[in-house]
C-alpha cells in the first residue's frame, strides 16, 4: 500500500513539472485578416518568473519613488527634516513678531495716555527722575574703564574718513500755524492744561504744522474727534475738538496741509474752537514759543 501510494506521488509530481515546463504560443492576430501579429512561445513556469519578477520592480521603483521625491510629504504619518526646519523657524519668526506687534501696542497706548492727558503732571518733571543726592554722585566712579577708552578710540578712527558725521547734523523744524484765531486760553503747565485754544468759526480748515505722519486719528468722549501726528525726532502735534478729519491713521502728511475742519465736539468743548497742543521727547512745550496764532 505505501509503495502504491509513493508511486502515485511521483506520478504527480512528474506530472506537475511536465505542465510547468509544457510548450504554449501567445499569439495575436488580426480581427479582420486573421493575420498573426504577434506570438510568443511560453510556459507556466516562464509566466510565473515574469510575473514574479515584474511585481517586485514595480514594489522596488514605487519604494524608490516615494523615498526620494516629494511625493512622501503627503503620506500621513511621514515626517519631512526639511518641514521640521521651516516649521521651526516660522515658529521663531512669529514668535519675534508677537513680541513685536506687542511692544508697539504699548508704545502707541502710552502715546495715546500722554496725549489725552491721562498722566500725572509729576511724571513728566524731569527733576524728579533724577533723585540722585550730591554725596551720593560723589561717590560715583565716572572714570572711562580700559575697554571703554579702546573702544572709544576704535569708533573715533572709524570714523574719521567717514562722510556723514552725525555729530554735525543739525534738525531745523518750520512750523506752519494750523489755524489763525483768537487764543482764549494759553498754555499753563500748573493747570495741567497743555495746551493752546485758539477760538475759530465752525468747519476751518486745520493744518498739520509740520511733515509727518498720522498716528492716532479717532473720536473721544472728551475731546470729540482728535488727530494726531508724529513729525520725527520727538516732536508730536495734536489737534481736539475737530467737527471732521479729513486723515487716517497711518496717512502721511505735509506741512500747510488740511488734516481735518473745526468744530465743537467732545464733553470738554465750549465752542468753536482748536485745542492744539505741542509735544517733544514726551514733555509738552508752549506752542506759542514757536508759532504765530494771530
Amino acid at each position: 500500500m505505501q509503495q502504491k501510494k509513493l508511486h502515485k506521488n511521483i506520478e504527480r509530481l512528474k506530472k506537475f513539472k511536465q505542465k510547468l515546463f509544457d510548450d504554449y504560443r501567445f499569439v495575436i492576430f488580426s480581427e479582420e485578416t486573421f493575420a498573426e501579429r504577434f506570438s510568443v512561445r511560453l510556459t507556466r513556469l516562464n509566466v510565473f518568473v515574469i510575473m514574479s519578477l515584474t511585481a517586485i520592480i514595480l514594489v522596488v521603483l514605487t519604494t524608490v519613488l516615494i523615498a526620494f521625491s516629494p511625493l512622501k510629504e503627503y503620506i500621513p504619518g511621514y515626517s519631512s527634516t526639511s518641514l521640521k526646519r521651516q516649521a521651526a523657524r516660522l515658529s521663531y519668526k512669529t514668535d519675534s513678531l508677537q513680541q513685536v506687534i506687542s511692544d508697539n501696542e504699548k508704545y502707541f497706548s502710552s502715546i495715546k495716555n500722554v496725549l489725552k492727558g491721562e498722566i500725572k503732571t509729576v511724571k513728566f518733571n524731569k527733576d524728579s527722575l533724577l533723585s540722585v543726592t550730591k554725596s551720593e554722585l560723589t561717590d560715583l566712579k565716572l572714570n572711562p574703564s580700559l575697554q571703554d577708552s579702546l573702544l572709544r578710540a576704535k569708533v573715533d578712527s572709524e570714523d574719521k574718513y567717514n562722510l556723514f558725521d552725525s555729530t554735525k547734523s543739525e534738525v531745523n523744524f518750520s512750523l506752519y500755524p494750523p489755524a489763525k484765531g483768537t487764543l482764549s486760553e494759553k498754555f499753563n503747565s500748573e493747570d495741567n492744561h497743555y495746551a493752546v485754544d485758539v477760538v475759530l468759526t465752525e468747519n476751518t480748515p486745520i493744518k498739520s504744522v509740520a511733515d509727518g505722519v498720522v498716528v492716532l486719528s479717532e473720536w473721544t468722549t472728551n475731546t470729540g474727534f482728535v488727530i494726531i501726528v508724529d513729525h520725527g525726532n520727538g516732536l508730536i502735534s495734536s489737534y481736539k475738538h475737530n467737527a471732521s478729519l479729513t486723515k487716517k491713521q497711518g496717512d502721511l502728511v505735509e506741512a500747510g496741509e488740511v488734516i481735518a475742519v473745526s468744530g465743537n465736539t467732545g464733553d470738554l468743548s465750549t465752542g468753536p474752537h482748536l485745542h492744539f497742543e505741542l509735544w517733544s521727547n514726551g514733555y509738552p512745550v508752549d506752542p506759542t514759543n514757536f508759532i504765530d496764532f494771530e
